[in-house]
C-alpha cells in the first residue's frame, strides 16, 4: 500500500499559513497590498484589540465580481501572473496567489466586494466557504478577518502582547504610506486613530505625519540615477538618529524591502558623522526595470535580490555622502521644556498619532512638491564655507572652548575636536604612507605571547609597508628600529603597541580598510587633548584652524559633535531678553 498521499487542500493551506501569516501584521500586509494592487486611492485599516480579534480593511479599488470573489480564496489563484514570463517582470506587490487561501484557513472571513454593479458577500470559516450572497454596489472591497488562529492553538499562543502586535502593524503601515504617498491611508485600533495620510503624493508630508515636525525639518532631499537605477528620497541629518535600523526604509518600485547590503551602505555613508550604534532615518525609493530585481525568494516578498547591486550601492553612497558633506552640521542648542510629560500606560492601548506642536511652519517650497525641492531649510543651505569663522575667548573646566562671532556663541569640545583632527591625519597617512621615517636611538622591543607572535609573523608586512623597520627578535619578540614620521611625538611606543594590538585582534576578518579605520580611530582618541587639560589661547586658535581644515569638522570619529551653536536670539531667550531691546 502506498505511503505517499496528496495533502488535503485545507491542510496544505494551513502549512502555507505558517510562512505567509506569521502574526497580525502579516495579515494586514497581505490585505493592504492587495488593495494597492487593485488601484485603491483610499485604504482604511480598522483593528480590534491590535488585530487579534478583528482586522478590517476597506478600499475603493476595482473590486471583484462574484466568480473572482469565490476563486480568490483558492490556492495559487491570482490575476497578476498569467505566464511564466510574467514572473520576470513583476509590477504588482502580490503575485504568488497564496495569501488569501492561507489567511482564510486559520480565521473567519467576511468579504464584501463589487466592481460597481451587483456586490458579492463571501463568508469563509477555516478555509471552507460557508455562504455566498448578494451585497451592495459600492465599488471596492471590504474584507474582515476575525479570530485569527482560532483553529491553530499553538500559533495563537505564540502571538506577542497586544502592544507588540499593534507596534508591528503600525510600523508596516507607516512604511506602506511612505512607499505610496499618493494613497490615503488610515489606521485605527479600538476606534482610536493612529495614522492618517492625505494621499496628495507629497512624501515629506507623510514623513511629518509619522515622525512629526521636528524630524521633518531636519530631512534632506536626495536624487540621482545611473544606467540601471533611479534613486530619490529623504535622509536625516546625522544628529537625527535612532537606536534601530528599522527606520532605514528602502523601497523598490513601491515595494517595502529589506536588504542587508543596502542598509550597510546607507549606514556607512554616515560613518564618523554619528555614533556607530545609532542609525539614520531614511526613506529611499529605488526605481528600476522589474527584470533586474528578484522578489520571488521568500513568501513575504520583502527579501529582494538585485542585479548589479554594486552600481546601486555606489550611487546611494555617493548621493548621501555628497549631501552630508556640503552642509553646515553644527547643531543648535535647544531649550528644553521645564516639565515632563507623564508616560502613557501601555495597557490602555490608546495610540493616538502624537505630533509636535506646530509653532513653526515648514517652508512652503519644501513641502509643495517632494520631487523638486526649490529651497531647503535655511540652516542646511549648501555653502563653500562649511565651518563659519569664529574666535576663541576662553576655556571652561579645561574642556570647552568658548568662541564667538556676529551670529552668536560657539562651544567646542576640545577633546572631540582634536580627535577629529588626529583621525583625518592618521587616516591620510595610513592610506598614503610616506617614505620618511625616524631612526630610533634606542630601538623598541615588544614581547608577545606565542599565539600573538604567530599572527604578527604572518602580518608583519603590513607594518613594513607603513614604513616601520621591524624585525623578529629572539623568542616571541619584535624589535622596531625606525617608525614613520607621523607617529605622535612622545607617544611612539604607545602608538606602536596599539597598532600591533589592532592587527592581532582583527586577524580573522582582517582587511586593510578595516585596519586603517580602526587604527586611525583608536589612535585619534588615545592621543587627543584630554578633558580638564588647560590650553593657551594660541593653542585654541590653532585647534580651531586645524578643525576648519578637516573634511568633517562637525563630529569626532565616534559621531559626537565637536561644536554646538547658540544663536544670539537663543542667548537672549535664555536671559528673558527676547522681548526687550538688545544692548547697543
Amino acid at each position: 500500500m502506498s505511503k505517499i498521499k496528496i495533502m488535503d487542500e485545507i491542510l496544505a493551506n494551513k502549512i502555507a499559513a505558517g510562512e505567509v501569516v506569521e502574526r497580525c501584521a502579516s495579515v494586514v500586509k497581505e490585505l493592504v497590498e492587495n488593495a494597492i494592487d487593485a488601484n485603491a486611492a483610499s485604504i482604511k485599516v480598522d483593528l480590534i484589540e491590535s488585530g487579534t480579534k478583528e482586522i478590517k480593511v476597506t478600499d475603493d479599488g476595482t473590486g471583484m465580481d462574484r466568480d473572482d470573489a469565490i476563486l480568490a480564496f483558492s490556492r495559487h489563484a491570482t490575476s497578476k501572473l498569467k505566464t511564466e514570463k510574467d514572473l520576470f517582470n513583476i509590477n504588482t506587490l502580490g503575485f504568488r496567489g497564496e495569501a488569501l487561501a492561507a489567511i482564510s484557513s486559520v480565521s473567519i472571513i467576511e468579504l464584501t466586494t463589487s466592481t460597481g454593479e451587483v456586490g458579492t458577500i463571501v463568508n469563509i470559516k477555516g478555509g471552507k466557504i460557508e455562504k455566498t450572497s448578494n451585497g451592495d454596489a459600492r465599488k471596492g472591497t471590504i474584507i474582515k478577518v476575525s479570530n485569527l488562529f482560532y483553529n491553530t492553538p499553538a500559533r495563537l499562543k505564540h502571538l506577542k502582547s497586544l502592544y507588540t502586535e499593534l507596534a508591528n502593524i503600525t510600523d508596516y503601515m507607516n512604511k506602506l504610506s511612505l512607499s505610496h504617498p499618493n494613497i490615503s491611508f488610515t489606521l485605527t485600533n479600538n476606534n482610536e486613530e493612529i495614522l492618517k495620510t492625505d494621499g496628495l503624493d507629497n512624501l515629506l508630508k507623510v514623513i511629518k505625519a509619522i515622525y512629526g515636525l521636528e524630524v521633518t525639518k531636519k530631512m534632506l532631499y536626495i536624487k540621482g540615477e545611473n544606467d540601471e537605477y533611479q534613486v530619490e528620497g529623504y535622509i536625516s541629518i546625522p544628529e537625527v538618529n535612532r537606536s534601530s535600523r528599522n527606520h532605514m526604509i528602502t523601497l523598490v518600485n513601491g515595494r517595502v524591502v529589506k536588504n542587508m547590503e543596502l542598509n550597510r551602505i546607507i549606514n556607512d555613508s554616515y560613518h564618523s558623522f554619528k555614533p556607530d550604534n545609532r542609525y539614520p532615518i531614511t526613506v529611499i525609493n529605488i526605481s528600476c526595470d522589474p527584470a533586474i530585481v528578484d522578489v520571488n525568494i521568500h513568501p513575504t516578498k520583502m527579501d529582494i535580490k538585485f542585479s548589479k547591486i554594486e552600481e546601486l550601492c555606489l550611487l546611494i553612497g555617493s548621493l548621501i555622502k555628497e549631501k552630508i558633506r556640503k552642509i553646515n552640521l553644527i547643531p543648535a542648542a535647544e531649550e528644553k521644556p521645564t516639565y515632563i510629560k507623564p508616560k502613557q500606560e501601555f495597557a490602555t492601548l490608546n495610540f493616538t498619532n502624537t505630533q509636535y506642536e506646530e509653532t513653526i511652519n515648514i517652508n512652503n517650497d519644501l513641502i509643495q512638491n517632494n520631487k523638486v525641492i526649490e529651497e531647503e531649510p535655511t540652516e542646511y543651505k549648501e555653502s563653500k564655507e562649511r565651518m563659519p569663522i569664529f574666535y576663541p575667548v576662553g576655556l571652561v573646566h579645561g574642556t570647552y572652548i568658548i568662541c564667538q562671532n556676529e551670529l552668536g556663541m560657539y562651544i567646542i569640545d576640545q577633546h572631540a575636536a582634536k580627535e577629529r583632527i588626529n583621525y583625518e591625519l592618521f587616516k591620510k597617512n595610513l592610506g598614503n604612507p610616506k617614505k620618511e621615517s625616524i631612526t630610533l636611538l634606542f630601538p623598541i622591543t615588544i614581547e608577545l605571547s606565542n599565539s600573538e607572535f604567530i599572527i604578527m609573523r604572518r602580518r608583519i608586512d603590513i607594518l613594513r609597508k607603513l614604513n616601520f623597520n621591524i624585525e623578529e627578535f629572539g623568542i616571541n619578540s619584535l624589535i622596531i628600529k625606525s617608525h614613520p614620521v607621523w607617529l605622535p611625538k612622545n607617544y611612539e611606543e604607545q602608538s606602536i603597541r596599539k597598532i600591533i594590538e589592532i592587527i592581532i585582534e582583527s586577524d580573522r576578518d582582517f582587511s586593510i580598510e578595516k585596519f586603517n579605520e580602526s587604527t586611525a580611530t583608536t589612535l585619534s582618541c588615545k592621543l587627543a587633548i584630554k578633558a580638564n587639560e588647560n590650553i593657551t589661547l594660541k593653542e585654541m586658535e590653532q585647534l580651531i584652524a586645524d578643525l576648519r581644515n578637516c573634511d568633517n569638522p562637525f563630529n569626532c570619529p565616534h559621531g559626537r559633535p565637536t561644536t554646538i551653536f547658540y544663536a544670539n536670539y537663543d542667548l537672549e531667550k535664555l536671559f528673558k531678553r527676547s522681548g526687550f531691546e538688545s544692548l547697543k
